[in-house]
């Protein structure tokens, strides 16, 4: 049954959305800076890139409540406090509430707005609901190479990529730093990690 778009709870889910992909950003920037701070660079990388993702999801969902600039929407939610220094902790913290969407939260809200007749609003929640899970499995991934002690080390040889110069280099271990632009060992991912190099 379609209901006017004031009165429908899909203007209240997209605020939501909205305001939990916002706050999602944010845990995700102070997150990257605690990686940051204990040399982990390349999981400052993997926080700040899927913070920005978080942001343009934010504006999907605003932009879906344009008809209401002007007004104020009032709504109720849980949103978390992953506070913590234990980066691994961090990246085990976003993948639940990435998980939580995707299984979950978003799931609901688009069944809601197609019960409602807003099918735009449901296809946005569909399709970020499938890009949550990516999130998590990658916030799972590193977590687990932190957790297992493996984020520079491996059991057999593989090759590394300076994230901040390029450089390859082969070996069970990257090196303290980049023998080329001189950057510590936080910057180096295994390569076929590295974005664009389809290897």
């Amino acid at each position: 049954m379609a209901v006017q778009f004031k009165d429908s709870v899909t203007k209240e889910n997209l605020m939501r959305a909205f305001a939990g992909e916002s706050q999602a950003r944010n845990r995700y920037t102070i997150a990257a800076g605690i990686a940051r701070k204990q040399d982990l660079q390349i999981v400052e990388a993997v926080f700040t890139f899927t913070a920005d993702q978080e942001k343009e999801h934010a504006e999907i969902f605003y932009n879906h409540l344009t008809e209401l600039s002007g007004e104020n929407i009032h709504i109720d939610g849980a949103y978390p406090i992953d506070l913590s220094q234990d980066v691994a902790k961090l990246l085990r913290f976003a993948q639940h509430n990435e998980y939580e969407e995707h299984d979950d939260v978003y799931l609901h809200f688009a069944e809601k707005a197609r019960e409602e007749g807003f099918q735009k609003a449901a296809a946005s929640f569909q399709t970020i609901a499938q890009i949550e899970k990516v999130h998590g499995d990658r916030f799972g991934l590193f977590a687990e190479l932190l957790e297992q002690n493996k984020l520079f080390v491996s059991d057999v040889e593989t090759a590394w990529m300076c994230m901040e110069c390029g450089y390859i280099y082969r070996g069970k271990s990257v090196p303290g730093e980049c023998p080329v632009c001189h950057h510590s060992r936080g910057y180096f991912v295994r390569l076929e990690l590295a974005p664009y190099t389809g290897m």
